[in-house]
């Protein structure tokens, strides 16, 4: 299951405390102005019940009292119903029997004793408030009120204080992204900085400036890579100074094995193998001290240039006795580039060697574009490379296992290493894949090199 990141976390945090905190306040708030409204229709159905049983006490004290008169006398409105029970009968507006049905036994017990009392009750599935006032040993005056409009205010309430409730998280929610995205900003200027850095940007810096509380941090970031970029150079200088050394040595070997190989008609068939050996691994030697001289400055940022990359194809093309017809480009693809020369002149042609070392020969020289950024893609038809093998193949020192199958075994394995070199230093990178209909595919983006 994947983690979710910082800011993700830190905003669900927010949005979760902003909706428990509007929950809490809507559940108080619901139930303090729940508890209110409901006092305050006590009180005012006892006050509204004392003056009806008043009046309906005067209309009975009477010789022949008309009790329904009476009742109907009243201004109870539509959410009142008037009972009376009077010498043990029922007596209401009409004859529904509802009215008498809502008087729970618990009331009748209760005002049985002389005092007045209230009930909530449910009639027909709403809530009623039903008041009972005594008006004489033998008289009962009830009074049956709706609370069907009060249950509707609730409902409006809750459903008010639930919408509060969903924009106060919603309103958390924007204020933890607001927050972790300024919080965060640091941070994304490190890791911003680190990329440069990782694609051999070795300038980049952060201002200690910019946030008193990261100070240290830029402080000691800066100071890091203050120490890498020192480390690297000293590292290149010695791999450049080592090869630059090891040149003059192995110009005058090379000259030495010319001489012997001028004269081989006059060996005998030991020494002239013995000088051939000789005269094959310091040609391997200089190629291998030409390379380590390329990887040696192959850390700088490319130089870019308008190239004519088209051209720079077909020469690689012709230098390995290669058909032309080989080179393909896509339609309307320009064919000036800004590149660096040099460097794409060697990815075209390891990337040939390569293929006619390794790959059984090149079958396909691709030139395309996506975007603003140029592709270059070589395909052989040799047995591929294995998976397992493919981001390997681009470290230094390393060769496929093809190179001990098919090829001579002579390489340096600095060929592709040069090639990633080339392409990171363009900004883009190398890839290696299947092709269709079998064989590897290599692909080189170098972005920003098209209009």
């Amino acid at each position: 299951m994947r983690r979710l990141g910082l800011r993700a976390r830190v905003t669900a945090a927010y949005a979760v405390g902003a909706l428990l905190l509007a929950v809490s306040m809507a559940l108080v708030s619901y139930e303090l102005t729940r508890r209110s409204l409901l006092d305050e229709r006590e009180r005012t159905a006892l006050r509204v019940a004392y003056f009806d049983a008043t009046v309906v006490r005067a209309g009975l004290d009477t010789d022949v009292p008309d009790v329904v008169a009476v009742l109907r006398s009243l201004d109870t409105g539509g959410s009142r119903r008037p009972v009376l029970q009077l010498d043990g009968r029922w007596y209401a507006r009409t004859a529904e029997p509802v009215a008498t049905t809502a008087i729970p036994a618990e009331l009748r017990q209760a005002v049985a004793t002389g005092a007045p009392a209230v009930q909530r009750v449910r009639v027909d599935g709403q809530t009623a408030l039903v008041v009972a006032v005594p008006l004489s040993a033998t008289a009962t005056y009830y009074e049956v009120n709706s609370l069907r409009e009060l249950e509707q205010t609730f409902q409006v309430l809750a459903l008010a204080l639930t919408t509060v409730a969903i924009m106060v998280a919603g309103s958390g929610a924007a204020l933890g992204w607001y927050a972790t995205r300024h919080g965060l900003r640091p941070l994304t200027a490190v890791a911003s900085a680190a990329e440069k850095i990782a694609a051999g940007d070795f300038t980049t810096r952060l201002d200690p400036a910019t946030d008193p509380d990261l100070t240290r941090l830029s402080t000691s970031f800066n100071q890091m890579v203050d120490q890498l970029a020192h480390r690297i150079e000293r590292d290149r200088r010695f791999a450049a100074d080592v090869s630059h050394e090891l040149r003059s040595p192995l110009q005058t070997l090379a000259a030495a094995a010319s001489v012997l190989a001028r004269h081989r008609a006059h060996q005998d068939e030991r020494t002239a193998t013995a000088a051939r050996l000789v005269a094959d691994e310091i040609d391997r030697f200089q190629r291998l001290v030409n390379d380590l001289i390329d990887l040696a400055r192959s850390d700088q940022p490319a130089h870019r240039v308008p190239v004519d990359v088209v051209a720079l194809a077909r020469e690689a093309c012709a230098a390995r006795d290669l058909p032309l017809s080989l080179v393909h480009t896509a339609p309307r693809l320009p064919v000036t580039w800004r590149v660096e020369r040099r460097r794409v002149a060697q990815v075209l042609a390891n990337l040939l060697d390569n293929a006619v070392t390794y790959g059984g020969g090149p079958v396909a020289l691709r030139l395309t574009r996506d975007g603003d950024t140029g592709v270059i893609e070589v395909d052989d038809e040799g047995p591929g490379v294995p998976v397992e093998d493919r981001d390997a193949i681009f470290d230094r020192f390393v060769r496929g296992r093809a190179a001990h199958t098919r090829g001579t075994g002579d390489g340096t394995g600095l060929g592709l290493a040069l090639v990633a070199q080339h392409a990171a230093a363009h900004a883009g990178d190398v890839a290696v894949t299947d092709r269709p209909g079998g064989g590897a595919r290599f692909r080189v983006t170098l972005p920003g090199s098209l209009p």
